[in-house]
């Protein structure tokens, strides 16, 4: 019978979004590709050292160790590698104890028909052309903070019981169109449309589905559940309202709320310990990342004109 991948939560990675391949990417970058493949052949001995969705990968896999669950979490890497220079990945999945035994290694050709072809629900990804591939073909997807500057520390022995993730809302949970006006129009007339729609739910963001996912998992497994939620926003009152009345149209949960009102989020997220945090623009990605490790949601291209659906 064929290995069913439909009821399963499904999470692509990259593996520099696994493990922290910041020289190897150097070499690739500034040498070639020639260099890079010769560079891991000959080192594929070395051990890889976690990278920032490390944590959050083996949090997941955990949900595979609850009586009932087994195979509910399906982590699949996903690289432009070629199988020859690939060793060294499965040699450090080995030695951390993964349970990952599925890979796409595709020698440079794009990842986009792959995502689909395996049911993905997030992937995660240093490369943002293939990121932005993903959001476009309605993936959830995250570009994935690996500033070595800003690298929070990874302890891979750590036992990780509970999985902590965090979302940004507008442009990630829910669609652009509120931000759009803030951008466009200002705070205050933001603050007035919501006010004016706080009983109408916002339309769906790149991770509504993959929330969705999760609250149902979390749902099935009740007081068993290792994953904890939290909604991390520079929205306040009065636009709080809206957002909650929108959780609840769509029977999602979400387990923690910050309406910070244009407080920092680095201090929120790094008392929450979220071992990813998803949020749409740079300027909170790149603060949050030096506690926690985070990743930004790039914005779905529009649709030139003609090519939308009729």
């Amino acid at each position: 019978m064929a290995y069913d991948l439909s009821n399963r939560l499904v999470i692509g990675i990259s593996s520099r979004a696994l493990f922290d391949l910041t020289a190897e990417n150097d070499i690739f970058e500034k040498e070639g590709i020639d260099a890079y493949c010769r560079y891991q052949v000959e080192h594929e001995n070395d051990l890889l050292q976690p990278g920032n969705g490390f944590s959050l990968v083996k949090a997941l896999l955990n949900i595979n160790r609850i009586p009932g669950q087994e195979g509910r979490v399906e982590v699949i890497v996903m690289s432009h590698n070629s199988p020859d220079t690939s060793l060294r990945v499965f040699n450090a999945i080995e030695h951390y104890g993964l349970d990952i035994t599925r890979a796409v290694l595709a020698s440079g050709a794009p990842l986009t028909p792959y995502l689909e072809a395996f049911k993905t629900d997030l992937y995660l990804s240093a490369d943002e052309k293939d990121v932005q591939m993903a959001i476009d073909c309605g993936i959830a997807a995250g570009i994935i903070c690996d500033d070595t500057i800003s690298t929070p520390d990874i302890d891979p022995d750590d036992e990780i019981r509970q999985i902590r993730i965090a979302f940004d809302g507008d442009a990630v949970l829910f669609s652009d169109d509120s931000e759009q006006i803030y951008q466009e129009q200002g705070l205050e007339a933001f603050e007035e449309n919501e006010r004016k729609l706080a009983r109408d739910p916002m339309k769906a963001g790149p991770f509504a589905k993959f929330l969705k996912t999760i609250s149902d998992l979390q749902k099935e497994l009740q007081e068993e559940a290792p994953i904890r939620t939290a909604l991390v926003t520079a929205r306040s009152a009065p636009s709080h309202e809206r957002v909650i009345r929108t959780l609840r149209a769509w029977d999602v949960r979400i387990d923690e709320a910050f309406f910070l009102g244009g407080i920092t989020k680095r201090d929120v997220l790094k008392a929450f310990g979220a071992h990813i945090f998803f949020d749409d623009q740079a300027v909170h990605t790149k603060p949050a990342s030096e506690v926690v490790p985070s990743a930004r949601v790039p914005y779905k291209k529009k649709a030139p004109p003609g090519d939308e659906p009729s």
